[in-house]
C-alpha cells in the first residue's frame, strides 16, 4: 500500500509575495478566428468570457483540485486575445501573500479559460464529418514564479 495521500504542512513557512505567470493556447479554424475578430460569435465575446472564467477558475483553484491550499490572492489578471490567423493566447498572472505558490492557480486560470474558448466555439469547429481535426489546447506553462518581492 503507498503512502498516505495529505496536504502539504506548511505550517511553518513564512508568509512572503508569490507571483506566477502561466501561458497557453488553443489552435482554432482561421473561419473561427474571423468569427472571433468579427464578433460573429453566437454565445458572445468567447475573448471576454474566457477572460472571466480564468478569473473565477484561479479563486476556485483548491476546490477543483483536492491538495491544494485555499490561498488569500491579492490579484488575478487573465489576457486572452487572438495572436495570428489561428491562435488564441491565454496569459495568466495570480498574486498572493501566503505560505505557498500560486502557479497552480495561474494554470487552472490558464487551462479554464481556453476551455472557454473551446466551449463558445466549437459549434464552428466540426468539419464535415462531424470531427475537431485542427482544434487543439496546446502549450500550457508555466512561464514564471517569484517568491519574495517581485
Amino acid at each position: 500500500m503507498g503512502k498516505k495521500t495529505s496536504m502539504v504542512d506548511v505550517s511553518g513557512k513564512p508568509s512572503v509575495v508569490r507571483v506566477a505567470v502561466a501561458s497557453g493556447s488553443i489552435h482554432l479554424k482561421l473561419e473561427t478566428i474571423q468569427r472571433i475578430r468579427g464578433r460573429g460569435v453566437e454565445k458572445g465575446d468567447p475573448l471576454e468570457v474566457a477572460r472571466v472564467t480564468g478569473l473565477l477558475a484561479a479563486k476556485s483553484t483548491s476546490q477543483i483540485l483536492p491538495l491544494c491550499h485555499p490561498l488569500p490572492l491579492t490579484h488575478v489578471e487573465v489576457e486572452v486575445e487572438v495572436v495570428d490567423q489561428n491562435t488564441v493566447q491565454v496569459t495568466s498572472t495570480v498574486k498572493a501573500e501566503a505560505k505557498t505558490g500560486v502557479e497552480m492557480e495561474a494554470l487552472t486560470a490558464t487551462a479554464a479559460a481556453l476551455l472557454s474558448v473551446w466551449d463558445m466555439v466549437k459549434a464552428y469547429e466540426k468539419d464535415e464529418v462531424g470531427q475537431y481535426p485542427t482544434t487543439r489546447i496546446t502549450d500550457i506553462v508555466v512561464e514564471r514564479k517569484v517568491v519574495g518581492n517581485p
